[in-house]
């Protein structure tokens, strides 16, 4: 018997394995037309969420003309209704363009389990498991490829946030000591996951190792110890490793490592210390257990420095076989390549990779880029220099007032394509030419760079996020939203991951997540353009607009001025960002008007007409002719980001996607190709034309 998890629930239908419907005094619904019952089952998997009828349509009719597959439909609501009728059950919400089931009238298997994993009832969430284990969702329906990819589709999305939320559960369970609720949970998600093709995986961080050098000068051994164990241990089966930036942010805190191990999610650390000496280097490495903090594994070597740098393969090898063994991991077989054979040119790899990690160090770009151009001087083979070398580049087009954005996107792609000529392998060379995709208006292209970057390194939060942020810009938020969870996942405590998460959640008019998601954004630093829209998208339009005022501290930092603008005076700023504040998010038409036509202004005067400064508030007023003008004529690394909140359809963003011409302005820019390859967005789910 279904246990209702929403009071007023009237309706619950069981998604996994076989569909089942029952009313919440246990009356089975026998609804004859099984298209009907498949309609239902696809609206309660994210209820409240519509689909459109044409997209329905197209998908359980696959292959019949138009007004067929249309008329067919209207019978089949004919045919759902009657049956619930005999039940006075009133729960479909059906439009001339949309459908949908009431939220808070559906119950479903899915949301029981769900709700209990969020709620942290692990018993609850164990028995779930246990009983759905071996039932895929949605199981034995077979009406077409079109709705196989659909279902496949959200069997994956589902499948991603389970794993997600069930090892933050398990995580948490073993911080607090409950090792018995802990392994039962465990067992019952690898008996459920082993339906999904997953496996539970332990994480990792390495946290920065100490370097004590008695003799001073530039040495960066420690760096280069923690850049060989990131490179090996990033491709080992059933292991996910932390991104480097949150490993750093959390580092430099006072917490204690089980606080720690819990705000990375992770179960593991590596830590340890080099030690140079007149007469040799020490390196000594341990594994830590993160909820106890007890050393599981260490290892200790003392030898000459240049055994240090001549041998870094073999110390790898030696320290991942040790690692593996302590934590039950299986060895990858697969080689891992020298990445080059010169002191020099690693030394100054290490240095150019930490200055373009430090985006708002004044002129850290540029000189990231010196030095790693000088390391490939040195060795022009260096397969993973030239791919830092392109990410520097990139950075240098985001982070900095430059005139030649594309062309350092041009620059940034000929170094990627180099480092994939020497390394195949590299993923993140094909993120970085995902990007310069968008400038050369071919936005298939992009997604595919993105779909084999993520192939490659499916554990590099950088390379997930890129495959999110992609879909995010072709409109398809629903596929988008996983990958983006995933690179928060992997990497939690960067804010740039929680732009993202906040833009996916409005598009998805999820205001309260959206709203979340963007607090956690500016508690961890960055400026808080995209909360103060999502405030204003929940009608708190005061509240935005200090928010949004309140990113004139960031200005200089992580805010720049467009490039070739004179400097202007502290009030000058904060006038222009009272303006703008009040035009995005005061919920006033007159004050939208006015900023309106400043930027206009400003698309006329600055030198670079395209900057973010004018596309994105051109996107957040639903400034339609301006929009579309400026990605007609230019797409950019960084302006492109903004292209992600054209599909929130809350007014007035929207505007722009409801412009007669804004098909022609996708044909134009490239969406069209991408989206009769790949599939139409969640707000266009079929071609319209």
């Amino acid at each position: 018997m279904p246990q209702y998890e929403t009071l007023n629930a009237l309706l619950h239908v069981s998604l996994f394995g076989s569909i089942q419907v029952t009313t919440r005094f246990s009356a089975q619904l026998e609804i004859t037309n099984r298209r009907a019952l498949i309609i239902l089952a696809m609206l309660s998997i994210n209820p409240g969420q519509a689909l459109s009828r044409d997209f329905v349509s197209k998908l359980i009719w696959e292959g019949r003309f138009k007004p067929q597959a249309r008329a067919s439909l209207r019978q089949c609501l004919h045919d759902l209704r009657r049956e619930l009728q005999k039940f006075d059950l009133d729960i479909l919400e059906v439009s001339n363009t949309q459908l949908a089931v009431k939220p808070d009238l559906i119950d479903t298997d899915l949301k029981a389990l769900e709700t209990a994993i969020r709620e942290r009832d692990d018993k609850r969430a164990t028995q779930l498991l246990l009983e759905l284990s071996g039932n895929p969702l949605l199981a034995n329906i077979d009406l077409g490829a079109a709705l196989d990819k659909w279902l496949a589709s959200q069997r994956g999305q589902v499948t991603n946030r389970i794993r997600m939320s069930t090892q933050n559960l398990l995580s948490t369970l073993r911080a607090n000591g409950l090792n018995e609720r802990h392994d039962a949970l465990e067992q019952a998600w690898q008996a459920w996951s082993g339906v999904s093709g997953l496996r539970q995986r332990s994480g990792l961080a390495i946290l920065p190792l100490k370097q004590i050098d008695e003799l001073g000068g530039d040495w960066f051994l420690a760096d280069a110890v923690v850049e060989e164990l990131t490179s090996r241990l990033g491709g080992l089966s059933g292991l996910a490793l932390a991104g480097q930036t949150s490993v750093e942010a959390v580092a430099g805190s006072s917490l204690t490592l089980p606080q720690m191990a819990e705000k990375l999610g992770v179960t593991h650390f590596i830590e340890g210390a080099v030690h140079r000496s007149t007469s040799s280097v020490k390196l000594s490495i341990r594994l830590i257990e993160g909820v106890s903090g007890k050393q599981i594994w260490s290892d200790q070597i003392i030898q000459p420095e240049t055994y240090f740098f001549d041998q870094r393969r073999l110390i790898g090898e030696n320290a991942v076989a040790g690692m593996s063994q302590a934590m039950g991991l299986k060895q990858n077989s697969r080689l891992v390549r020298t990445m080059t054979s010169s002191r020099e040119a690693y030394a100054l790899y290490l240095q150019g990779r930490t200055l373009t990690k430090r985006v708002t160090l004044q002129g850290g770009l540029s000189k990231a880029v010196e030095l790693l151009e000088q390391a490939l001087e040195i060795d022009p083979g260096f397969a993973e220099c030239w791919t830092a070398l392109a990410e520097a580049h990139i950075h240098v087009a985001v982070y900095t007032p430059s005139l030649e954005r594309v062309a350092l996107s041009e620059k940034a792609a000929s170094c990627a394509r180099r480092a994939l000529d020497l390394d195949p392998n590299q993923g993140y060379a094909y993120a970085i030419l995902s990007i310069h995709e968008w400038t050369c208006f071919n936005p298939a292209g992009a997604l595919e760079y993105a779909l084999e970057a993520y192939r490659l390194e499916p554990n590099n939060a950088d390379v997930t996020l890129r495959l999110g942020s992609t879909l995010l810009y072709l409109g398809r938020t629903r596929e988008a939203l996983p990958y983006v969870e995933a690179a928060i996942e992997q990497d939690p405590v960067y804010g740039r991951n929680y732009v993202m998460l906040c833009v996916a959640h409005l598009n998805l008019g999820n205001l309260e997540a959206a709203e979340r998601a963007g607090q956690r954004m500016v508690d961890l630093g960055t400026p808080g353009f995209h909360l103060a829209v999502a405030q204003a998208a929940a009608g708190d339009h005061e509240t935005a607009v200090e928010t949004y005022y309140e990113t004139r501290r960031y200005v200089g930092t992580m805010v720049m001025s467009p490039p070739g603008a004179a400097d202007i005076s502290d009030e000058a700023r904060d006038f222009y960002l009272k303006t703008a504040a009040e035009g995005i998010c005061s919920g006033n038409e007159k004050a939208r008007e006015t900023y309106c036509n400043l930027v206009d202004m400003l698309h006329q005067t600055l030198l670079e007409p395209y900057d973010q400064t004018v596309a994105w508030p051109a996107i957040w007023m639903g400034h339609s002719d301006l929009v579309m003008k400026v990605f007609r004529e230019q797409i950019h690394p960084a302006n492109m980001p903004g292209l992600m909140s054209l599909w929130t359809e809350i007014d007035p963003i929207g505007r722009t996607l409801d412009h007669p011409d804004f098909m022609s302005f996708a044909e134009d820019i490239g969406m069209v190709e991408a989206w009769e390859k790949y599939g139409w967005p969640d707000l266009i789910p079929a071609d319209p034309r």
